[in-house]
């Protein structure tokens, strides 16, 4: 008797349309987005709520006031991810820009969602700017899944090649930056499996990098087309 092997979960999954969400804070409506992943994610994430690589189940990006002031973001996007349900660790994102106006990029299994509002924005090397105090929420936040496993190596490689497509797609746009100073990026991948491949490489022009960086381009250039 032949034993029958379940096909690998690698290459079949992609990131749903989140969940929007509704609330009343300080006198205004805001909204948010939130993707439940459940398990089997591996994340890497720049976001103030579980950012760095590790396994995390959700994923929130949530709109705020322009004139945020809390020294607590974490806790309180723990609170909304709490409220909205989500279970287990996850990952949130937060910025000014109303989130319910989300573009979305997909490429042959890559999935990307952004949010983006480019008032305050600039080149990254500017002569006498830094400051080690907390900066305003985000205001170009990516959300970008690929159905695979990467290595941890790979998952710096993607985060660096969905910043290059976003520049890409700017300055395509017309726009005279490379991002705003607080934008944010969430990158989820499929959790190694023995037995199954792990890929080890995500630059624009690997298999899976030049997919990811396909389908972010696409988002960030529909996102800010609108501006």
């Amino acid at each position: 008797m032949t034993a029958v092997l379940p096909p690998p979960r690698t290459t079949a999954r992609t990131l749903a349309r989140p969940r929007r969400l509704t609330r009343e804070e300080d006198g205004e409506r805001l909204h948010a987005l939130l993707w439940v992943t459940g398990p089997g994610r591996r994340m890497i994430s720049s976001s103030v709520l579980g950012g760095g690589i590790g396994e995390r189940a959700w994923v929130l990006n949530a709109q705020v006031s322009h004139g945020y002031r809390r020294t607590d973001p974490d806790r309180h996007l723990a609170g909304l991810a709490a409220a909205s349900g989500a279970e287990g660790p996850g990952a949130g994102l937060m910025t000014a820009a109303d989130v319910s106006a989300y573009a979305h990029g997909h490429d042959e299994g890559v999935d990307a969602f952004v949010t983006a509002g480019i008032d305050v924005r600039g080149w990254a090397a500017v002569p006498g700017a830094g400051a080690d105090v907390p900066q305003a929420p985000g205001t170009i936040n990516i959300v970008a899944a690929l159905p695979v496993p990467l290595s941890d190596a790979a998952l710096v490689n993607a985060v660096a090649t969905v910043t290059e497509a976003k520049v890409q797609a700017l300055v395509e746009a017309g726009h005279d930056c490379s991002g705003t100073p607080t934008d944010a990026v969430c990158v989820m991948a499929g959790t190694p499996v023995p037995g199954e491949e792990t890929y080890a490489f995500a630059g624009p022009r690997s298999l899976w990098g030049a997919r990811l960086a396909r389908a972010v381009h696409r988002a960030v250039g529909t996102a800010v087309a609108v501006r």
